[in-house]
Parts: structure tokens; C-alpha cells; sequence
């Protein structure tokens, strides 16, 4: 296939899964599209506090510099260390191609439900399209891959970055505490540094880590205290339930868009920005406001190895109000969209 005609695909699949992005006849009872998860206006994040299944709703944007999933990640800017287990889509790393994401809410019956992949094909046939299940997969990878509308590094940020706007001295400030080690800490595993060939930073490290969030009881799962969603090990990733020392830890989501969302942490059980900085803060110096049955009462105690203990965990209290309010401000400058204005 010349260039030219591969082009000419790639344009008509893009159309083809912008459509069926925003069509509801995808899904089982015809009411949901990928749209009503994924909202354009909310960067492809969910609307405000909408939980799906036992998983908060992730974004869409900036997938495409995630690595597919290796459990030993040998990274040569950091010497060549052993990171372990990183990359792959969704909280668990399970899938490596957006199309292989795309199939997991066609089929979730939490989601839109459909039988099977000829069921899916029938509803569509009935809606007017003429395709394969595998050209519905293909076609909503490749409109996922839209650098305008998936990847526009458009946020205050990045013009700072591209020294085309200037941060306020809070946001300064924010940023300041957001990568200082005995502070916040968080540029450890949310990176905010350029990569080693000028990339603008992804605000993640593509690593998985166990924060020991407190148990959201809103998840319906969650009314039997037998369940627990561990993450690598399971329920829904299967290859891994052997590695218990993977239990309890999901990925590193990038921060960008970060101030977009109304559910935080892989349960979605923290509503706000501000809390979600503050459960760092004060997971371990004020555990009973956090947990209403116990310390880390959403993993299984022989794996609460597991649970991070860096900065700002377990070491006090590292971070002040007014240390919150900061890298809450710099991370409101990790929205999309911005415009510059002038003296700004």
C-alpha cells in the first residue's frame, strides 16, 4: 500500500471512530456511548463522579507514550535499575493496544454490555454501519490516536515549559514542593521533567504502585468483605494472581488533566483534588480520618508489605495546609486548553 493510500485509510478508519465514539448504538441497551465515560469537555475523563463497575473512570488523553506492560522495566536514564513492573493500558497494565482497551466496555456488563462480538456487529448493522468487529476496533484505535484531540499538550504548563507563559509564584511554589524529595515527593513516580530527547513530561513514571486507599463502600462489589480488588493480582487481571507481591498496586496515572476529575485513586473513593493531595499528607499521621474500619482496609493484611512507604508516607507531617494548596494550584496547571493572556 503507497503512503498515500495508507493515509487515505488511516483518515476514513479516524472518521469512522469519531462516529462510533459518540454512537450509543454500540452499546447494549442503545443509551451509552464511549462519549458518556469519556466526556470531550472533561479531557476525555468521566462526568463528575461517575463510577463504573469497581474502577474510577480513567481519561483517554495521553496514552500514547505508555510502554506495553513488562514486569521488569530496565530504565537507562536511572542507570539501567530494575523499575519492575510497568506499562500497559488501564489501572492493572493488562491490554498493550488501544483496540484491545476498546473491547473491554463493549463486553463489561457494567458497561455496554453486549453478548458477544456478533451481537455488537448485528446492533450496528441496524444502525447503518456495514463493518467488521474487527474495523469497530481499529477504527476507535485510530481515532484515539488524534494528536488534536487526544495528545494537544495545550495546558499552562507546557507554555511554561516552552517558556510561553509564566507560572504565579504559588503555582511556582506548588511545583517547587510537588518534586522537592523530603516534601511532596510526587515527581518520583509523576514525572515532571523532560524526557531524555526534550519530550514534554507524561506527569507519570508508567509504574504501579499500592497506596492503601481507603475501601470505597459505594462500589456494590464491595458489600462482600471477601472481595478486594488487588490490582496486578487480580480479580481482573488473571496472569499475575500468582505474584503476591503485586497485590494491591495499579498504575501510575499521569496527572494531567489532573484537576478535571471528581473521582481520584483506582476505587474513585476521594471526590476533590484537595483531598486526594491531603490522603498523602495525612494517610498515615491522621489514618481515622481516612478509614472507617481500620487501617488500610481495602487489602488483605499479608499484603500490606506491599503498600508504599516513601515521602510523603509514613514520615510525619511533611506537607503543610498551605504546602496542599500550592501543588494544588500548580496542578490546575495541568489542564488543556490554556490561553495565554497577556501579564499572566
Amino acid at each position: 500500500m503507497s503512503r498515500e493510500a495508507a493515509k487515505k485509510q488511516a483518515t476514513a478508519l479516524s472518521a469512522l471512530g469519531k462516529k462510533l465514539f459518540f454512537d450509543p448504538a454500540l452499546s447494549r441497551n442503545g443509551r451509552m456511548s464511549c462519549a458518556s465515560c469519556h466526556d470531550p469537555a472533561l479531557a476525555y475523563g468521566p462526568p463528575a463522579q461517575l463510577q463504573i463497575g469497581a474502577r474510577a473512570v480513567p481519561s483517554l488523553r495521553y496514552l500514547q507514550a505508555i510502554p506495553s506492560f513488562t514486569e521488569h522495566y530496565f530504565d537507562a536514564e536511572d542507570k539501567g535499575a530494575d523499575n519492575g513492573p510497568t506499562g500497559g493500558l488501564t489501572w492493572d497494565g493488562r491490554v498493550d493496544r488501544g483496540r484491545d482497551q476498546a473491547r473491554i466496555p463493549l463486553f463489561s456488563p457494567d458497561e455496554m454490555a453486549n453478548e458477544n462480538a456478533e451481537a455488537l456487529v448485528g446492533r450496528l448493522r441496524k444502525a447503518g454501519y456495514a463493518v467488521s468487529f474487527e474495523t469497530v476496533l481499529e477504527a476507535l484505535e485510530t481515532w484515539e490516536q488524534d494528536d488534536r484531540e487526544f495528545y494537544p499538550y495545550s495546558s499552562k504548563f507546557d507554555a511554561w515549559m516552552e517558556g510561553n507563559a509564566a507560572l504565579t509564584r504559588q503555582e511556582r511554589r506548588g511545583l517547587d514542593v510537588f518534586k522537592d524529595p523530603r516534601k511532596g515527593n510526587c515527581s518520583s513516580c509523576h514525572t515532571a521533567e523532560r524526557g531524555g530527547n526534550g519530550t514534554l513530561p507524561q506527569l507519570t513514571d508508567y509504574g504501579f504502585a499500592a497506596l492503601g486507599v481507603p475501601r470505597n463502600r459505594a462500589i456494590a462489589a464491595n458489600a462482600d468483605p471477601n472481595y478486594f480488588d488487588m490490582g496486578l493480582c487480580g480479580p481482573l487481571r488473571t496472569d499475575l494472581k500468582g505474584k503476591k507481591e503485586y497485590c494491591g498496586k495499579f498504575m501510575t496515572p499521569s496527572l494531567r488533566n489532573v484537576a478535571t476529575r471528581h473521582a481520584f485513586f483506582h476505587n474513585g473513593v476521594v471526590s476533590t483534588l484537595k483531598d486526594a493531595v491531603r490522603f498523602y499528607a495525612e494517610r498515615d499521621t491522621r489514618s481515622a480520618k481516612w478509614y472507617s474500619n481500620g487501617k488500610f482496609d481495602d487489602l488483605p493484611a499479608e499484603f500490606w508489605p506491599n503498600i508504599d512507604q516513601d515521602r510523603p508516607f509514613g514520615q510525619g507531617q511533611v506537607l503543610s495546609d498551605k504546602d496542599i494548596d500550592d501543588i494544588v494550584a500548580f496542578l490546575q496547571t495541568l489542564t488543556d486548553g490554556y490561553v495565554a493572556r497577556l501579564n499572566d
